[in-house]
């Protein structure tokens, strides 16, 4: 079990089709603990999305992985360096090298990768 590993899905969606769903899976299947986080309304598998506009403070994240496109995220990054993750999942098509750099220089770890394959392959 990873339990040291939870991890925050931004840019969750309770819709089946996309990848965002699919990482939930994954960690469920991996008994990794998660938390849904976006502007979607809805569950994704039980958990509730919890609403990104409000900045809900999560404790103990291991993990933050990226759903949402670079032109989203700017916003965002004070709040996301707020939840102190200890590493920073930039997915295919999530890619930001100001984000990067600014994750960096908070001692945060990051990683361009695919949250499927790093859990498939055993590498989460």
């Amino acid at each position: 079990m990873e339990e040291n590993k939870k991890t925050v899905i931004l840019g969750a969606s309770p819709n089946t089709s996309r990848y965002a769903y699919a990482a939930a899976r994954m960690l469920r299947e991996n008994e990794v603990p998660f938390v849904p986080v976006g502007i979607k309304k809805g569950q994704v598998l039980g958990e509730e999305i919890l609403n990104i506009r409000e900045k809900p403070k999560i404790e103990g994240v291991h993990t933050l992985t990226l759903y949402i496109g670079p032109q989203n995220q700017p916003e965002w990054y004070d709040y996301l360096i707020s939840l102190q993750p200890e590493r920073i999942i930039f997915n295919p098509g999530t890619e930001n090298p100001e984000f990067y750099a600014l994750a960096k220089s908070q001692g945060i770890e990051v990683l361009n990768a695919c949250n499927l394959v790093m859990l498939s392959t055993g590498q989460f």
